[in-house]
Order: structure tokens, then sequence, then C-alpha cells
């Protein structure tokens, strides 16, 4: 089975390997997005899927815009593909490369459809306080993961899940759902999308990292653990990262945005606009990770009252 490789980050490299694994697959050309700017010294640096795609010598084209790149389009046709496998690649196939391959283009999405269509939907699972997700392969069509369902498989969301570690999860999950999706392609039958439960997953902006306390402690929570490890509040005029909190059992009558207690060892409590919060993990500027407890101990001089912002 001939296959030619979409993606770009993280999410999409163990959908790849798994594809490489096999010997009942030949990958035949990888597509991906342009080197780009990435990490803390914001270097330009190839995406996960290039690493990957370079370290096995295989096929390899980074268009910066494959809606307008005929020239790449006749060469992917010349590759005579079974299916175009799309895992995260950060592009839309227009219908001229979606018509490419002889079975058509599967994609691997990381939700439950029609759930959370969109570039984000494992963040935004989080951030909407889903305990239960998943993910969903189709068969693409010119919609934005409006595609006929393949195959879903489900996974719960533990409490502890940040996007780090549920991305981690679904990433291998999806490579084993696209595996049986190819197995039994032959055997299934597409089944078309209830549009009146779509719900969607746009991408995170920069104003949606920012904690706001007089919101409602679950939705703090969610943006905490969904917009990993982005998040920041107001501290002496700078930003501090947030990392990591959990709800915390008790009633406080303090303004939002007061430290209100504290939990040896592990970090303080601050009030929402609902629940209270426990401040596991931070972040300052310029500094390295630290404990809630550490931080409330050193920067907050041990000072119950104090107000973030």
């Amino acid at each position: 089975m001939r296959l030619v490789f979409f993606g770009t980050p993280d999410f999409a490299v163990p959908s790849l390997q798994y594809l490489i694994d096999r010997s009942e697959y030949e990958v035949v050309g990888v597509v991906t997005q342009p080197d780009a700017r990435r990490g803390r010294g914001n270097a330009v640096t190839p995406s996960p899927v290039k690493e990957v795609a370079l370290r096995y010598g295989l096929p390899l084209w980074q268009p910066q815009k494959l809606r307008t790149d005929r020239e790449l389009w006749q060469i992917l046709g010349q590759l005579e593909a079974d299916f175009f496998i799309v895992v995260a690649y950060g592009q839309i196939l227009p219908q001229a490369v979606l018509d490419i391959p002889r079975s058509g283009c599967i994609n691997v999405h990381g939700s439950l459809l029609p759930k959370y269509r969109g570039a984000a939907p494992i963040q935004w699972a989080l951030v909407q306080g889903e305990t239960v997700t998943g993910v969903t392969t189709m068969l693409m069509d010119a919609g934005i993961d409006t595609g006929a369902m393949l195959l879903q498989a489900e996974m719960p969301i533990l409490p502890e899940d940040n996007y780090a570690t549920l991305s981690h999860k679904l990433a291998h999950l999806g490579a084993e759902l696209l595996g049986r999706t190819l197995d039994q392609f032959p055997y299934l039958t597409p089944l078309p999308q209830d549009d009146s439960l779509a719900t969607y997953a746009p991408l995170v902006q920069k104003s949606d990292l920012e904690l706001h306390w007089e919101r409602p402690g679950e939705e703090l929570w969610g943006k905490i653990r969904g917009f990993y490890p982005d998040c920041f509040t107001a501290w002496r005029g700078q930003r501090l990262k947030i990392l990591a909190a959990a709800p915390y059992p008790s009633q406080y009558t303090a303004a939002p945005g007061t430290i209100v207690d504290t939990v040896k060892s592990i970090g303080f409590v601050v009030q929402t606009g609902t629940i209270p919060l426990l401040i596991q993990q931070v972040q300052p500027p310029g500094k390295k990770v630290q404990s809630g407890w550490e931080f409330y101990g050193g920067a907050l001089q041990g000072r119950i009252g104090m107000t973030l912002s």
C-alpha cells in the first residue's frame, strides 16, 4: 500500500512511525510545514515530522502554501499513492489534492467528531471540562473536519491530565486507530457526521491565555490544563505562568485573586469567582519552573492575603 503522509507536530509522529514500521505500507513521500521558530531559543528548527522523515531518508516537501503549489500537486500525482494520510498537518488540502490518491485521504483527528472540529481539539476539550475524549479517522472532504467518519476510539480524561499528557496519549491512540482503519478499510462504511451536533475548536489566541481570577474556578482550571504550559496571571507588572492547579474543597470570602490558604510542600490557594484553586506549579518571569510552595515562601514571602495582580 503506497502512502503519502502529511503532518507537522509531535502529535503526528506516532502515526508516521507506525506506517514506517509496518512492512505492508510504503511511505513514498512526506509533506510537512516549513521550518519555523520554535522553543525557548526561538531558533528556526524543522518540524518533528520532518526530523523523522530525514532519519529514514523519505522524500520530503515543505510547501509554503499547498493550496497554490501546482508543481507539488503534479509531483504528488506521479507518486501513485493509494492514500494520503493527514495528521495535524496545519494547512487545508485543496480539492485538487484530495482527488489525487486512488482511494482517498484519511485524516486522524484528536476528538470524537463531530465534537471539536478545528485546529485545537485537545486543548478545547480540556478547557470545556470534558471527561471523555478520543480520536476519529475520517475520509476527508473540502470542509474543515466534516468528512465521513471511519472509526473512533475513546479515552478518559483524567483530572491530572493537561495538554501535554493528553496529547501524547491521544497521538499513540491515533496511530493504533489509523492502523485499524487501513487494515479494515475495504469493509468499513463511512458514516456522515451529524452537523447539528458539531462543536468547534479554533486556534488558541494570546488573549485566551491570561487568567482573570474573577472568572469561575472551573473555567480557569480548564484553561490551565488545556493551554499548558502557556497560561499566565499578572504579577508585579510581569507574567507569572501558572502550570498546574487543582480545585480546592474549601470556601472563603476573599476577593478573587487573593491568596487565601496554603498546602504545605505543595502550593498556595487563590480565590476565584467560584471555587478556590490550589496553585501547584508556576514559572516566574526569567526563572525556572518551581512548585507553588516554593514561590509562596519566596516571592510571596509566606503571606496570606496578598493579591495576584
